[in-house]
């Protein structure tokens, strides 16, 4: 009877041993399973909102799209655009202030400030407000300036509207030169593609069939650019 019952004692906790890993195992590929959500928020003008590109040609939905490969297949990447056609930086930011997205994104872009040039407006307008979108660009990406990604204002001289204007090219380029230089200054991710956007008259399809803005082809062109930084900053 005794060996019995030692042997009864051994079966239970042996049982009680599997059923521990088996749990602890469940509890483990649960986790690993976990589902992530990515929080990305896009804020410009033209460029940004894709004028007369399709809604997943525009260069914000690119990007989300390319992220996703390299996220687990039930993670979801959530993309919020900020950006109208015509806008200035006086502009987006009252349409910030009037939307008031939440501080919680993981990853926000900022492009920004070829409205300023083409509206012939005060350079001295941009030096004050585009350091003050790109406070509010960090207040948005949780208050981490590591989580925001300056793009370059691209050069509209090179397509059929622009006509090779040298011009707008020299605007273009005192513009970007203050953006980068505040960049550099404040320890801010700029990434340059107006040098994509300059093969616009060499290259007909980056531009859009309005004859002004990028084409898909252009922005995939950005997002190329844009894509290793934004996987640095969501840790893929």
């Amino acid at each position: 009877m005794k060996k019995f019952l030692k042997s009864l004692l051994f079966f239970f906790i042996i049982g009680q041993l599997l059923f521990s890993c088996s749990a602890e195992s469940t509890v483990a590929e649960e986790n690993n399973n976990v589902l992530k959500t990515f929080n990305y928020l896009a804020l410009g003008d033209s460029y940004t909102i894709g004028q007369n590109v399709c809604e997943t040609c525009r260069f914000p939905i690119q990007l989300q799209d390319s992220i996703k490969k390299y996220t687990a297949s039930n993670d979801v990447i959530t993309t919020k655009i900020i950006a109208t056609t015509g806008w200035t930086t006086t502009n987006l930011k009252n349409a910030i202030a009037s939307q008031n997205p939440a501080n919680n994104y993981d990853l926000v872009t900022l492009l920004i400030g070829v409205n300023n040039q083409y509206q012939n407006q005060p350079f001295s307008l941009y030096e004050q407000e585009f350091p003050e979108l790109v406070n509010i660009a960090i207040t948005k990406a949780k208050g981490i300036k590591a989580n925001v990604i300056v793009i370059s204002i691209p050069d509209y001289a090179y397509t059929p509207f622009g006509n090779g204007n040298a011009t707008i090219s020299t605007q273009v380029d005192t513009y970007n030169a203050f953006a980068e230089n505040y960049c550099i200054q404040n320890n801010i991710t700029f990434i340059n593609i107006t040098d994509i956007t300059r093969q616009g008259l060499s290259q007909p399809n980056f531009v859009a069939n309005d004859g002004l803005h990028p084409s898909e082809i252009a922005y995939t062109k950005f997002v190329e650019r844009i894509l290793p930084k934004a996987k640095e900053i969501l840790g893929l």
